[in-house]
């Protein structure tokens, strides 16, 4: 007897928990966010959800069981088959499996109740992302013999593969482990041409081969795989892929594949899309995964949750590196210490022979609320229990900007990252560099990437003169130009994962012209536009040759003289201008042009058989299209001489040197106190129990008045800049 896998997508009907009476007909994958959800305000539907299917029973015999594989239902999920309640699954990202046998008849009617409300046992509670909820991936109905592998382990595949390298990497020990369910005698496992018979012992078999001549998984220059399969005497069968490989991890030399260095970049995923919310098909993984292969990334971190099966297959097959993780995340929630730990091991069990997961997360910014010792114990039990699941990957955590660099919590895992952004929410970029600097100085030992990084960028803005706080795809492009440098000039970082590839769902958010998203992303969150910024990373990753001329949004220009900027990965660009050759440049990765511009012009870049055209045209007065709502007093900043008045204060001053006058300091809290209040609001509810140590403070009090009102968007007018400045403009400089 065959095991039998039926898709079950088709013929559910939906009903939300406040409208019980209006179901309507879904298809699998389904969401009830997929609208209200991207459109922000904080205000989408989060509480229970009914799917309800009518069905017969499968053909089966007495001597075979019929269950349900959900591959994720988010967030808790009860599931009801004739009015009997067979599972409750808590945690909405990971595979789980419900035996239908006990209460199957020949007519059925399976109901599952989905709820994604807030409660305080079942992560993520609080984040900047939205918790689509729905059953929002793929069902399958299983009929298997009553021996078989088993099912019911955290949703585990039943057979996990261990390769065990030599030292020269030419050999190996392929170890594999099976588990099995009802009265097995043994396991027939095949690899390749051969096939070796184990004992079943309560309820497990294992065996090892010896592998010669082993073909490496080495990352993107050659994702080699291998096929295991375990059948039963029953008829039972599962399959595994896996890769040889071996990983470490260098303080001074970073990410080691296969006994060398290996510099790892690239950038973070959400799994959900725009109009279809986290619904997706493999149609939208496997475009996601050729973007990433696109831009040249080598790694991606999929955040913040266990992702679908079918994308960490995509990584293996593809070969990048893949930092996995839990939704433990912004804030620790005493009561769901026990669902930390669940989701854990559902993601360990169910991942751990994708050889392109290289480690496994703890948490991400957990200490963003604060940081408490039931917290850190909680960080203790999940990093024993990794281990214990898994001696072959290390433990990591991505840490909130804030946290002190010398804090314990920060040594806790086997190595770590850091979420920074220097340069966007506080400070300028190059304190990344200096922040870097300073932790390897004192922790020459200790393994640190990058795990966050970014700026927004709605597509639509541009200007001349992009600056921080603008939302302007220039700024995103510049700001990245010098990560880039800065990851460059750092062997040591393990890996830098930019935040983030796509644009996404963050229904909290208010702003940059986009309610409900997070516009961090490389590519907007309909994967339409490619950003500038995205060609810089191609640039440094890629081995496809490209030329790329930055700004073809911005086609209206003011200037007489305007900036043409290309981004290859070849070493000379040739500049066209209206079809005569302009200026040739050699380079490395980023070329500039200075061109007189008078009415409409088309541009060209060329390097060898590669090509890139823009339009563009000179105009009397800037297009308001350019410019986030409020962005207009970014102008006003540049008139140094309306704003400095000798020997008084102004917003040119630094925050601290404001801060450290009494009667400066007075002033600055009574106009800018309130509108820093709303600002961090727009950020939705991950803002509000911010904590900024001392240390952090000092390095934000380094910031000009002016820097940190650019930084506050929209709300800040004209208006209140002159108000702020001229009451500075009446406090007189001691000495």
């Amino acid at each position: 007897m065959m095991r039998k896998q039926i898709l079950w997508n088709s013929d559910w009907l939906f009903a939300r928990g406040d409208t019980p009476e209006k179901a309507t007909p879904v298809t699998l994958p389904h969401t009830w966010n997929a609208k209200d959800g991207q459109d922000g305000g904080n205000d989408y539907y989060r509480g229970t959800c009914l799917y309800t299917k009518a069905f017969a029973a499968p053909a089966h015999s007495d001597s075979e069981e019929v269950w349900l594989e959900f591959e994720g239902v988010a967030m808790t999920a009860v599931v009801t088959l004739n009015g009997q309640e067979l599972a409750r699954h808590e945690g909405g990202y990971a595979t789980f499996r419900v035996n239908l046998t006990p209460a199957l008849a020949a007519q059925n009617t399976l109901t599952v109740a989905v709820d994604n409300g807030k409660n305080r046992t079942v992560y993520p509670q609080k984040a900047d992302f939205t918790f689509y909820g729905g059953i929002y991936r793929p069902v399958h109905l299983l009929v298997v013999p009553k021996a078989h592998f088993a099912l019911d382990y955290h949703g585990a595949p039943g057979l996990r593969i261990t390769p065990v390298l030599s030292a020269d990497l030419k050999t190996a020990e392929i170890h594999a482990e099976a588990w099995v369910t009802g009265t097995a005698q043994s396991v027939q496992f095949t690899l390749g041409e051969e096939t070796l018979s184990a004992p079943v012992t309560d309820g497990k078999a294992e065996c090892t081969f010896k592998l010669e001549n082993v073909h490496l998984w080495d990352g993107v220059n050659d994702p080699y795989l291998y096929k295991m399969q375990a059948t039963l005497d029953s008829g039972d069968a599962v399959e595994a892929n896996f890769g040889c490989r071996t990983i470490a991890f260098d303080a001074e030399k970073g990410f080691i594949l296969n006994g060398r260095p290996y510099r790892l970049c690239g950038a973070a995923r959400h799994q959900d899309r725009q109009g279809l919310g986290n619904a997706l098909t493999e149609k939208e993984h496997d475009e996601d995964m050729a973007l990433l292969r696109e831009m040249g990334a080598n790694t991606v971190r999929l955040a913040h949750y266990q992702h679908a099966q079918y994308f960490y297959d995509l990584c293996d097959k593809y070969g990048l590196v893949a930092w996995a993780e839990i939704p433990y995340i912004t804030e620790h929630i005493p009561e769901g210490r026990a669902n930390t730990l669940s989701q854990m091991t559902e993601l360990v069990v169910q991942n751990y022979n994708h050889p392109s997961i290289v480690c496994w997360g703890l948490s991400n910014e957990i200490t963003g609320s604060g940081k408490t010792e039931d917290l850190v114990e909680n960080h203790k039990l999940l990093n024993d229990l990794c281990h214990k699941l898994d001696a072959t990957r290390p433990t990591t955590m991505a840490h909130i900007f804030m946290l002190d660099a010398n804090d314990p919590l920060v040594f806790l895992p086997d190595i770590r990252s850091y979420n920074l952004y220097y340069g966007w929410y506080v400070g300028e970029w190059d304190q990344n560099d200096a922040w870097f600097d300073e932790f390897h100085k004192n922790h020459p030992d200790a393994v640190i990437g990058l795990s966050e990084y970014g700026a927004d960028a709605n597509p639509a803005y541009q200007s001349a003169k992009p600056a921080k706080g603008d939302w302007s795809e220039g700024y995103q492009a510049v700001y990245h130009e010098h990560m880039l440098k800065m990851w460059a000039d750092r062997p040591y970082i393990w890996a830098m994962h930019c935040w983030n590839m796509f644009d996404f769902g963050a229904d909290g958010r208010d702003e940059g012209g986009k309610p409900g998203q997070n516009q961090k992303g490389l590519v907007t969150f309909d994967r339409k536009t490619k950003k500038d910024a995205f060609y810089i990373y191609k640039a440094y990753l890629s081995k496809e040759p490209f030329v790329h001329i930055c700004g073809r949004r911005y086609a209206d220009r003011t200037e007489s003289e305007t900036e043409i900027k290309v981004y290859s990965n070849q070493p000379r660009v040739t500049l066209f201008v209206d079809g005569k050759e302009f200026a040739a440049q050699d380079g490395d990765k980023i070329f500039k042009f200075t061109v007189p511009i008078s009415g409409e012009h088309t541009i060209e870049a060329r390097s060898g058989a590669c090509s890139d055209t823009i339009a563009i045209r000179k105009v009397d007065k800037p297009n308001p299209a350019y410019v986030k709502a409020g962005g207009e007093v970014v102008n006003w900043f540049d008139r140094e001489d309306e704003i400095v008045k000798e020997g008084y204060f102004s917003i040119k001053d630094s925050m601290g040197d404001v801060k450290a006058h009494p009667q400066a300091s007075a002033v600055l809290n009574e106009l800018i106190a309130p509108l820093q209040a709303k600002a961090a609001a727009a950020y939705g509810d991950v803002a509000k129990n911010i904590q900024i140590p001392e240390s952090m403070q000092r390095m934000m009090d380094k910031m000009s008045v002016e820097a940190t009102l650019k930084q506050m968007g929209k709300l800040v007018t004209p208006a209140f800049v002159h108000e702020l400045n001229a009451a500075l403009n009446q406090v007189k400089k001691e000495g």
